[in-house]
């Protein structure tokens, strides 16, 4: 009997995984750096987050809702770069769950990234990170299932909830990132590159904003999340001193019900005609001068 009639008949039909060299296991938390904490913490709050913990050593919150995690920095300096925060909410940081941390900075750091230097104090946690755009930061955490960064860097705060529930099971779904003119295919080969994400054919939309492009993480389903890369209008000239983390995307498995359940919040939407709230999304209006929230058709 020839090797070739023992081989199974399933082997044939065998489908490969999705390549994830980084063990991503979807967002742990997103970090924002601004000089006015409290303001933006009441922003966070109508959206439905609550503070549930403070950092042991630096001007830091952490807000949660459901299994979403944001951090507000208002320590100084908050930037890789050592600059102080603004009044303007910056996108600082996007925190990535993986197997292993440790391993998951290394092999970044051998396909090309830049590492960020750390600053550990004492009692504080040494979270590997790379460069992102602009001057934002890649965290790597491993620690996220039965233990988690927070019981080592932040104190609870006394008789909060520290698991409050998600406003309509809302969840992360993705970042939307601004970038430079024609650099569309260099970010879309950084993050294929350097963590396995996909591109989403053209025909595979979501939300009411399907501008540029659209990458898929390679996550289990569970926990996959999205990033979407938008160049300027053709008529703006070169911005690419202007590329930054821009918007926070928000899955909820009913849009239409969510967003009514937040504008009791006092949440209001964009509504113009070329934006407006519908079954596939919804885009609230902008605090701060810079801070919204993109809500996407999604269920877990």
């Amino acid at each position: 009997m020839s090797t070739l009639a023992q081989t199974p008949a399933a082997d044939r039909e065998a489908i490969p995984e999705v390549a994830n060299p980084l063990g991503l296991d979807g967002i742990e938390f997103i970090e924002y750096t601004t000089a006015k904490p409290q303001a933006l913490g009441q922003v966070l709050e109508t959206m439905g987050f609550r503070p549930v913990a403070r950092h042991r050593s630096r001007e830091v919150l952490l807000y949660r809702q459901g299994g979403m995690n944001v951090i507000v920095n208002a320590h100084v300096p908050a930037m890789p770069d050592g600059a102080a925060p603004t009044d303007k909410p910056v996108i600082a940081a996007v925190a990535l769950r993986v197997r292993d941390a440790a391993d998951a900075y290394h092999r970044a750091l051998e396909r090309g990234a830049w590492a960020v230097p750390s600053r550990v104090e004492v009692m504080e946690l040494n979270i590997p990170a790379i460069h992102g755009v602009g001057k934002s930061r890649i965290y790597f955490v491993d620690r996220y299932d039965k233990f988690s960064i927070y019981d080592v860097d932040f104190i609870p705060i006394p008789t909060v909830d520290p698991h409050p529930p998600a406003v309509a099971g809302l969840h992360f779904f993705g970042v939307v990132q601004y970038i430079g003119n024609d650099r569309t295919e260099d970010w879309a080969e950084f993050y294929r590159e350097l963590f396995g994400f996909t591109d989403l054919p053209d025909e595979q939309r979501f939300g009411i904003l399907p501008k540029g492009r659209i990458l898929r993480s390679p996550c289990p389903p569970s926990s996959r999340f999205y990033l979407q890369l938008i160049e300027p209008e053709a008529s703006v000239l070169d911005v690419e001193g202007e590329e930054s983390l821009q918007r926070v995307g928000l899955g909820s498995a009913d849009v239409l019900a969510t967003v009514g359940e937040l504008r009791k919040r006092g949440v209001e939407f964009l509504e113009s005609p070329g934006v407006h709230t519908e079954d596939r999304g919804a885009l609230t209006k902008s605090w701060m001068g810079s801070v919204s929230f993109e809500l996407v058709h999604d269920v877990r």
